[in-house]
């Protein structure tokens, strides 16, 4: 894909502006700012303002029976004369973030497989991709994952600057900055844009594009308007791109020397129901937002309509004129609500008392209706969405075992390992490359980029160790467990050789102690005269059977005694 020629080119280009109209709707939902979602549901920004994007919406699921368009409580009007109230409750902004906490809260153990290199270099390599998922690099991996959710995809890209960072790091791209070219659904090339500040026109647009091949990075600068790109200039026409002049040759062109894109595309989940029959936008992925958008205006209705009850709700008392004080003509009336005496005058309020007079107006605040409605509605979006109330608060906070959080966590523990079927290869793919750049431009040494990489998530719900504790107790006291199995219990993510050294410790520890019943340490070094004779094969009661084959066969033959 080379760099669009100048000129009237549109841009974006126009086969996007479907894909970019919903990520800009689901950008308002995931910011919560609500101003934009005025502007996307029926302000001078909406999608009736786009021609192509509207030809769709004629006949798309936003279109309610009958030919009218759906109503949306963000698209309405502020009735005149009255100050706006709509309510926002940030639904969308907390389901994207439950997303990425249930993926990124730790950060997943990649491993290099050691038959894909040397043990010295693996050991190498292991450590550099540590580096790489330091503080900083788990931080950006979840920043990603959580836009993801909320806008259906994004992109990773490598960058490195040696005057800056002695290691190569990821940029975060937001999907609507990228338009991308797709083989076989995977990204063949793609190019990267964003706007310049202006200059002296405050109505020129200033672009800045990249376009990313496999070893080559081409570099443009156009100025244009809001719509199209323009005439293309040169680097440093502009100060934002002047320094790129630097590392460009006269067209333009970057050598990686990577022999891949340098970007990565990291997909919600898939497939893609939402921009069905649009060509180039299978591979995009799907926002935890699509269709669930109607149910969270409801809740933002449903929350402005309780509030409403409230503020009609406050009480207020009528007075008849007559009860009003002046301190003398034009200077208007008032009613001390403080005043303790007021005294009737006979004839003016006729047969009524005082506290008949006084009228007292307070509307009821239907309390129970709207919570009953809020509460369904927002178990609703979250079901809809793929993920259990019990994550947001809603069964409460009471201690429970790890068994029944699972049981609750249930359709979120669901998702998210949907989810990481799309994250495992992304992560791979973009840590092979930051393997590639580190050693090509950053001087990594002892890195073999070469080297297969496995990743594995670790338990969102680590189960309970007093329940662990009780189980190998009842286990080991009915003699039904090896320590290899215990071990192994205690521990399920440790693989075969770090079980086996366990179980090792443990038996030189246990062989190491002094007992109760042997003050001086012999360890049954001398005979004493009244034991009973023991044959040496007959085990003590409670220790292992087959522990020395076990950890000669490295634990496979203990496992099938035990």
């Amino acid at each position: 894909m080379p760099l669009p020629l100048p000129g009237k080119t549109p841009w974006p280009p126009p086969a996007l502006e479907i894909p970019h109209a919903d990520m800009d709707m689901w950008r308002a939902w995931y910011s919560g700012n609500t101003d934009h979602l005025a502007a996307v549901y029926g302000g001078p920004t909406n999608y009736r303002a786009n021609s192509t994007a509207r030809q769709f919406f004629e006949t798309d699921q936003r279109r309610a029976a009958g030919g009218g368009e759906l109503r949306m409580f963000w698209g309405q009007e502020a009735t005149p004369g009255q100050q706006s109230a709509k309510l926002h409750i940030p639904i969308g902004a907390d389901i994207a973030e439950m997303s990425a906490n249930l993926l990124w809260a730790d950060v997943p153990q990649v491993t290099v497989d050691v038959d894909s290199t040397d043990a010295v270099t693996a050991k190498s390599t292991q450590a550099q991709i540590g580096r790489y998922l330091d503080d900083r690099g788990h931080a950006k991996l979840r920043e990603g994952s959580e836009l993801a959710a909320g806008l259906s995809n994004v992109f990773l890209r490598v960058v490195w600057d040696t005057e800056l960072r002695p290691r190569p790091w990821l940029d975060v791209i937001a999907p609507d900055a990228v338009v991308p070219e797709w083989r076989w659904g995977a990204l063949a090339s793609a190019v990267v844009w964003r706007e310049l500040d202006p200059l002296k026109d405050a109505n020129e647009v200033w672009r800045l594009l990249e376009c990313h091949t496999p070893g080559t990075i081409e570099y443009g600068v156009y100025k244009g308007d809001v719509s199209t790109l323009g005439a293309r200039m040169d680097l440093v026409d502009h100060p934002d791109s002047e320094y790129l002049a630097k590392r460009t040759d006269a067209e333009g062109r970057q050598a990686t020397g990577i022999p891949r894109l340098l970007i990565t595309h990291l997909p919600n989940v898939l497939p893609n129901r939402v921009w069905e029959g649009i060509p180039g936008t299978a591979p995009l992925g799907r926002s935890d937002f699509a269709g669930v958008e109607p149910m969270m205006d409801a809740l933002d209705e449903s929350w402005t309509s309780w509030m409403r009850d409230l503020r009609l709700g406050k009480a207020r008392v009528v007075v008849p004129q007559s009860m009003l004080e002046t301190a003398g003509p034009g200077t208007g009336a008032t009613f001390d609500l403080d005043k303790e005496l007021i005294v009737a005058l006979s004839g003016l309020l006729g047969s009524e008392t005082m506290k008949d007079s006084i009228t007292e107006l307070q509307f009821k605040i239907r309390v129970e209706e709207h919570e009953r409605t809020t509460k369904a509605l927002r178990l609703q979006i979250l079901s809809s969405a793929g993920y259990s109330a019990q994550g947001f608060g809603e069964a409460g906070t009471m201690a429970v075992t790890a068994t029944e959080v699972v049981a609750r966590k249930e359709e979120s523990l669901t998702t998210r390992g949907t989810k990481i079927l799309y994250q495992r290869p992304a992560l791979l793919e973009i840590l092979t490359t930051m393997m590639m750049v580190d050693v090509k431009h950053c001087g990594a040494k002892d890195v073999d980029p070469a080297a297969e990489l496995t990743a594995s998530w670790p338990q969102a719900v680590q189960p309970d160790q007093e329940a662990t504790a009780r189980s190998l107790s009842l286990l080991d006291g009915a003699g039904a467990i090896s320590t290899y199995m215990k071990v192994k219990m205690r521990e399920p993510s440790w693989d075969e050789a770090e079980v086996v050294a366990e179980v090792r410790r443990i038996r030189e520890d246990r062989s190491s102690a002094v007992s109760a019943g042997d003050p001086f340490n012999t360890a049954g070094g001398l005979d004493e005269p009244n034991d009973d004779e023991e044959t040496d094969d007959q085990p003590e009661a409670g220790a292992d059977e087959g522990q020395d084959e076990e950890l000669k066969g490295g634990g496979s033959r203990g496992l099938a005694a035990a």
